[in-house]
């Protein structure tokens, strides 16, 4: 097996760099989109709801329908 290469200061300075600066964005990035995410959640649970009562009225309204005493 071959002995592992010296790999350059320099080199190794600009990987953990990147790794750092990579780490950095993504946190920024992360705390960019958490309050967009949640108000989208917010928002389609209030559109939940609104559609499961539609539904549910509209369920009612049908069983009210099959129990008229005129049928």
């Amino acid at each position: 097996m071959v002995p592992p290469v010296q790999v350059s200061p320099l080199i190794k300075l600009g990987r953990y760099s990147a790794l750092v600066l990579g780490v950095a964005y993504g946190a920024k990035r992360y705390s960019y989109l958490k309050p967009r995410a949640e108000e989208e959640r917010r928002v389609a649970a209030e559109e939940k709801k609104k559609q499961d009562e539609l539904k549910r009225i509209e369920r009612e309204r049908a069983e009210a329908q099959d129990d008229s005493i005129l049928k």
